[in-house]
């Protein structure tokens, strides 16, 4: 009966297998993205509810100038490459939210949080748009169902997402908060680590669409890894990868950014 199970468990796995768009990258799929957003939306708007939102302010209006002009970029971008329907999936929301954390991030349907502790390390708009890129990355690549089909498998076996919710709904909240970024990591940092890289690349990409000069990504990161001065990192910085390392990756990346960015 056991073989059988992991026959069945294994099979349903590769059945359940994606790829990333822009990438190839094969990646598990168990949840689909429909079963996701009503999750994304009522966690959304509690968080909007639990923080001040200073949306209205200078940099709020920032953070909402580069959002709609980067969303508006990247799902041409996505359809010029053959992903209309992914483009139109999307419903975008930008807030800045009141808090010394050092972090941003982006939910499944282009839902966006940028805290007021990362805004003086971004400095101007194309320092937003390296963080918007990196984060609509995480979106467009689908990381958050990606990551949260793992942690299910992880915590209990094959099964779909509502068997998963009636069995433990609080470790499936504490499943679905890490899938999208809010959290703690569950054990899963190095397989963060692979999306934060993919993030780097695809967001260097989406930012020079979107016509911000993307040779301004590794200089924010310098920034950002003189930041931590040689303390704990950032919460953004948690489970990235090596600034060093990632900084070099940026650059080998670089020739056909500017490619994207000269047109």
């Amino acid at each position: 009966m056991k073989k059988i199970a992991l026959i069945v468990g294994i099979g349903l796995i590769t059945y359940a297998c994606a790829k990333v768009p822009l990438t190839g990258r094969s990646q598990l799929a168990l949840v689909s993205s429909e079963e996701i957003q009503p999750l994304v939306n009522e966690q959304y708007d509690q968080v909007l509810e639990e923080n001040k939102v200073v949306t209205s302010t200078a940099d709020g209006q920032k953070v909402l100038k580069v959002g709609n002009r980067m969303a508006k970029a990247v799902e041409e971008y996505l359809r010029s490459s053959g992903y209309a329907e992914l483009a139109d999936d999307f419903s975008w929301e930008f807030n800045l939210l009141e808090s010394d954390q050092v972090n941003a991030w982006c939910m499944p349907g282009g839902k966006v949080a940028f805290y007021t502790g990362i805004m003086p390390i971004t400095e101007t708009e194309t320092g937003i748009a390296v963080v918007m890129g990196h984060e609509i990355a995480h979106a467009v690549a689908a990381h958050s169902r990606e990551r949260m089909s793992n942690g299910l498998v992880a915590n209990f076996g094959v099964g779909l997402l509502s068997s998963a919710i009636g069995q433990n709904p609080t470790l499936t909240q504490a499943i679905f908060l890490q899938s999208v970024g809010i959290g703690s990591e569950l054990g899963m940092l190095s397989f963060s680590r692979k999306h934060e890289t993919e993030a780097d690349q695809l967001g260097l990409t989406f930012m020079a669409v979107a016509g911000y000069d993307p040779r301004e990504a590794p200089i924010f990161w310098e920034r950002m890894q003189a930041q931590s001065g040689g303390e704990a990192p950032p919460e953004f910085l948690s489970t990235h990868p090596d600034p060093s390392n990632r900084i070099k990756k940026l650059n080998e990346w670089m020739p056909e950014a500017l490619e994207y960015y000269n047109k």
